[in-house]
């Protein structure tokens, strides 16, 4: 995501309130358990009988659990030691660590996750590798992509990973700026020789101008869009997006839109036909005004038979403390989906 202080605030808040047990350097000293955890754009993958989580956070946050119910929140990050090469290519970045996004391939787990500072295009998408997410090993593998402020158009960070009907994988990120962008990654998962982003989703269409300033950052853009998640259901791919803005708890409006595609490419198209790199999106979920103020930074997942949606949103009854949603997903007859109550 563009902005991600309130995480480390909420994260904090968490360790808090739990007896006996205190912050350090935003983890708890022990770890807790709860059905109801603070936080800010939720990945989440299954290995054996454990499902885990990732999130923003220092170092990357991480929580498990055996029924997706009760989550325990690890006392310890993902990345025990930041890189050095991450310092070196974003000026101002330390270790709190932006949405990451795992996946299992080719015998692997692969991490993706977003290095950046607040409201700047000047950022880097790294990776890390693993054998097993239980022993919690990562070997740093580099960095995917970098975005430069004055030289590119778009951010690097929020990075999904797809892998496409011929085994190809795919990388997907991007925010505000000139939006959503996508390109093919080779068999170490990183861009592909010779190939270049190209941008799949905007906010708005690319010859509209906002009238309204970006309300989080003088330095950001207003192209409000960021966040993607695709999903691969029946034939289609589902390109999930955040609208709008994040990170400001109860004033927050972030929401999820969605379009699809019958290839990786593109383009993807809303339920109307538009074409979402021209502003086209389908609204998907938004806050409700009762439970939660707004949602967004989302993932999907086809888990025990169902198809599972999760994000985090800012609750109405928690003075906007970022909570994590999960939600069974249903399919109309024409191949749309929908959430279940």
């Amino acid at each position: 995501m563009t902005h991600k202080l309130m995480i480390t605030m909420a994260f904090l808040a968490t360790c808090l309130t739990n007896a006996a047990q205190g912050p350090r350097r935003g983890f708890p000293r022990e770890a807790f358990t709860t059905e109801t955890p603070m936080v800010h754009d939720p990945v989440m993958a299954k290995e054996g009988d454990t499902y885990h989580i990732y999130a923003t956070g220092m170092g990357i946050q991480q929580m498990t659990s055996k029924d997706r119910k009760t989550w325990t929140v690890l006392p310890h990050p993902v990345m025990t030691v930041i890189p050095g090469w991450t310092t070196d290519s974003v000026a101002g970045f330390g270790s709190h660590v932006w949405a990451p996004d795992v996946i299992h391939w080719h015998g692997k787990w692969w991490m993706a996750y977003s290095c950046s500072t607040f409201g700047k295009n000047g950022s880097a998408i790294g990776l890390l590798s693993s054998r097993s997410l239980g022993a919690n090993m990562w070997k740093d593998e580099g960095c995917i992509v970098t975005s430069r402020e004055k030289r590119d158009n778009w951010n690097a960070i929020d990075p999904n990973f797809v892998i496409d009907d011929k085994d190809t994988p795919w990388l997907v990120w991007g925010s505000f700026w000139d939006g959503i962008q996508l390109a093919r990654l080779d068999s170490t998962m990183h861009i592909a020789p010779g190939v270049k982003p190209r941008t799949i989703a905007r906010r708005y269409d690319s010859n509209y101008t906002p009238t309204e300033p970006n309300p989080t950052s003088k330095f950001a853009g207003t192209n409000a869009i960021e966040a993607p998640f695709i999903f691969k259901h029946a034939g289609y791919y589902y390109l999930f997006v955040s609208w709008d803005y994040c990170c400001r708890g109860a004033k927050s409006n972030y929401r999820v839109a969605v379009g699809r595609s019958k290839t990786v490419e593109g383009p993807y198209l809303d339920r109307t036909g538009k074409d979402m790199a021209n502003g086209g999106g389908t609204l998907f979920l938004e806050g409700d005004k009762k439970e939660w103020e707004a949602v967004g930074h989302c993932a999907a997942y086809s888990l025990d038979g169902e198809d599972v949606f999760i994000c985090h949103g800012y609750s109405a009854t928690q003075n906007g403390a970022a909570l994590l949603i999960q939600r069974p997903i249903s399919w109309t007859a024409d191949g749309w989906p929908e959430l279940k109550p």
